[in-house]
């Protein structure tokens, strides 16, 4: 599971603010700071689109300190940074990964797509098309 160390504090307005050092783009705020977590989640998401859309490597999450609260992502979300982390490594398009699967565009855009509740064999079967093998875990 990636949990996503974050920064946060007071604001102004008396609200919490919430960033990301490993990943700058995602920036929240909440009224407290269980809502400010929560909406956190949306934001690191969010902020994922981005690095999918510009076909940039997510970063993997740092090491929390001591303390210092995380935004978990959900299993499927991390699967779906992996598959898009080593489309990149491999430098695979989306229309290669489509060929190879033997399937149309959308679909390859569904498994890249973060808030998309994909079918965790098709992820598997993504990641076989590039030499790898998905392993899950309980911790």
């Amino acid at each position: 599971m990636f949990s996503y160390p974050v920064k946060m504090e007071r604001d102004t307005n008396n609200t919490y603010l919430v960033t990301f050092p490993d990943i700058p783009e995602a920036i929240s705020v909440g009224d407290d700071e269980d809502e400010a977590l929560l909406n956190a989640l949306d934001a690191l998401e969010s902020a994922i689109e981005i690095y999918f859309d510009e076909k940039r490597e997510v970063p993997l999450p740092s090491k929390a300190k001591k303390g210092q609260s995380v935004v978990k992502l959900p299993a499927l979300v991390v699967s779906k940074v992996l598959l898009a982390n080593e489309m990149i490594r491999q430098e695979i398009r989306k229309s290669e990964l489509a060929r190879r699967l033997d399937v149309h565009m959308p679909q390859v855009d569904r498994l890249l797509d973060p808030r998309h509740s994909s079918k965790l064999d098709a992820i598997e079967a993504a990641f076989a098309k590039l030499g790898k093998q998905l392993d899950v875990s309980i911790s």
